[in-house]
């Protein structure tokens, strides 16, 4: 498998067995995991993306996983979570820990990441979980002679002792990469990463906790884990002893971006099903597709579907081309697309009816699709976990965009969809953004790009759009994060930044791929006025009445900007 192309041939060809919607909704009613579907993506070699080289292409990774969203998102949740799992590897692993992870992810073994806990949640400062280590010598158990060897040749090794709760693929993976407490005292260096081979540990020392029945996303194995002493040797131990946070916090940077494929794919799957919705229902004698309010909020929703697209396509390349911002960049982009995705399956819900609540036909799947959603919010911090770290770089965000630097060569690279990537740079990533947001900060000049070449309909949206970006400049430069927690206040400044991002991610890919500017989408500028008059809070009939016309009139996978083709 190479290409997005290919893999929705391959999908399309297995409606009728693995990814038959009936098939996949009985098994998400009997809260069952979807093997079949799962076993074809693997031996089509999907795992092969997940593997993050420095030669690799992490957006093809997103827009992959996206084509598997599209279908079902159980799918794509429980077999995209071992890139989750082993990213951590791939930002701070030995070249020889990543080489025997690439060959056991290539062969299709699912690797889970555990990281919160029963009483902690989200707080991992508080984890329990916890690893003492050992010398390698003077362990009595018998049954630990293989591991103890292990830890011998390795000089030393840990035991490892605690549990993990509400983890994704905890009971399926032979792999799990595990944060603990390697220090009792705690703190920002008190805690490591650690990647647990399951087959290595002696029986006894692994126990799995039960499925937990969740809302959505039924069928996927979310469990957790009971290590008691488990004996791990030294060469488990993830980057150095005491990186772990800032191992993990490195690792957020590109699994929150991935999370976007996951609600790019909902918002496909949900305009489908509302598509075909409004173009096979009358009433009072006329299709719901020509009654007006209908058609609004069908190209509101594509609109929105256009932008968190626009966000994704950036971002994703950016891991690329701007990773030194990416603590700013994934933040913002992981607090905006599932957030605003999960607004517009709401707003088509409502626009489905009672059909939207139904399990099965009529409801076409919108119910499912909705429930297992919601989660992608969750997953790799809240919306409210990433706007509170955006607002904790505010103060240098505020005066980056002040200054207007960026790195405007980058920020082409990642806005070009044709352009060549640069190689992945781990060293690169760091914890906070000496640079700022690029994309930002230079959107006062991308606006006047915009005047120059950009059509002419949309001038007096750009003219809104500056005024904006002026009061938020004024509104961050006074911003102080509080010591004592964030004031409510505060997350509506971050929602502005979220949306001033979003715009110029809009606008940088129509002024950089040309093909952007043309057919239906692209002509007198459509997508990109849907877009801005969307993120401006306005309702103009005339462009979402016309964005319904193209969603109406193609099929919805083709309803796309990150082709580089509208």
């Amino acid at each position: 498998m190479t290409t997005t192309a290919d893999l929705e041939t391959l999908l399309a060809a297995h409606e009728s067995d693995a990814f038959s919607p009936d098939a996949l909704a009985e098994l998400d009613d009997r809260e069952e995991f979807p093997d079949g579907a799962v076993r074809l993506l693997d031996d089509a070699g999907m795992p092969t993306h997940y593997v993050l080289s420095p030669d690799g292409d992490f957006s093809e990774t997103v827009r992959l996983l996206r084509e598997v969203a599209r279908r079902d998102l159980t799918v794509a949740i429980a077999h995209g979570k071992t890139f989750l799992g082993s990213a951590p590897v791939w930002v701070a692993g030995t070249p020889d820990q990543a080489a025997r992870l690439a060959e056991r992810v290539r062969g299709g073994e699912a690797v889970c990441w555990g990281l919160t806990e029963r009483d902690h949640g989200a707080d991992l400062l508080a984890s329990e979980f916890a690893a003492v280590a050992e010398t390698g010598a003077g362990v009595d158990a018998e049954a630990d002679a293989e591991a103890d060897a292990d830890a011998d040749a390795a000089g030393g090794g840990w035991r490892l002792t605690g549990e993990k709760w509400l983890i994704n693929n905890a009971t399926r993976s032979t792999l799990a990469c595990v944060l603990a407490r390697t220090d009792p005292a705690g703190g920002g260096r008190g805690f490591s990463l650690f990647l647990v081979d399951k087959r290595r540990l002696p029986e006894g020392a692994w126990r799995n906790l039960p499925k937990i029945r969740t809302h959505g996303i039924r069928g996927a194995d979310i469990s957790g884990f009971a290590l008691d002493g488990a004996p791990v040797p030294a060469d488990a131990l993830v980057g150095e002893e005491g990186d772990g946070i800032a191992v993990v916090l490195r690792t957020l940077q590109l699994t929150r971006i991935a999370c976007t494929a996951l609600s790019l794919g909902a918002a496909d799957h949900a305009l489908r099903l509302a598509r075909d919705f409004v173009t096979g229902r009358e009433l009072y004698g006329r299709r719901l597709a020509d009654v007006p309010h209908v058609r609004r909020i069908l190209g509101r929703a594509a609109a929105a579907a256009l932008t968190a697209e626009a966000v994704s396509a950036l971002s994703a390349r950016s891991v690329h081309t701007l990773p030194g911002e990416l603590s700013a960049i994934s933040a913002i982009t992981k607090a905006y697309v599932p957030t605003l995705t999960q607004e517009t399956l709401l707003s088509l819900g409502e626009l489905l009816g009672v059909r939207g609540f139904l399990t099965s036909p009529p409801g076409g799947g919108f119910a499912k699709l909705e429930r297992d959603h919601r989660i992608c919010a969750i997953f790799d911090g809240s919306t409210v976990v990433n706007r509170a770290a955006v607002l904790h770089q505010m103060p240098r965000l505020g005066r980056q965009l002040s200054r207007r630097r960026a790195d405007t060569e980058g920020l082409r690279a990642a806005a070009d969809l044709t352009a060549p990537l640069p190689l992945f740079d781990r060293d690169r990533l760091t914890l906070l953004s000496v640079t700022g947001c690029s994309a930002v900060q230079t959107l006062p000049d991308t606006a006047a790009r915009m005047v120059e070449q950009g059509p002419p309909q949309a001038g007096p949206l750009i003219a809104r759009l500056l005024t904006e970006l002026a009061g938020l400049e004024t509104e961050s430069a006074d911003f102080v994060p509080s010591t004592g927690g964030l004031p409510t206040a505060a997350f509506g400044l971050a929602e502005r930044y979220e949306r001033a991002y979003a715009a110029a991610a809009c606008l940088l890919l129509w002024l950089e791929n040309p093909p952007l500017r043309t057919g239906r989408l692209g002509t007198d500028g459509l997508w990109l006025r849907a877009c801005l008059t969307s993120l401006l809070g306005e309702d103009d009939s005339d462009v979402f009445g016309a964005l319904a016309d193209v969603v109406l009139g193609m099929p919805t996978p083709e309803f796309t900007l990150w082709g580089g083709t509208a």
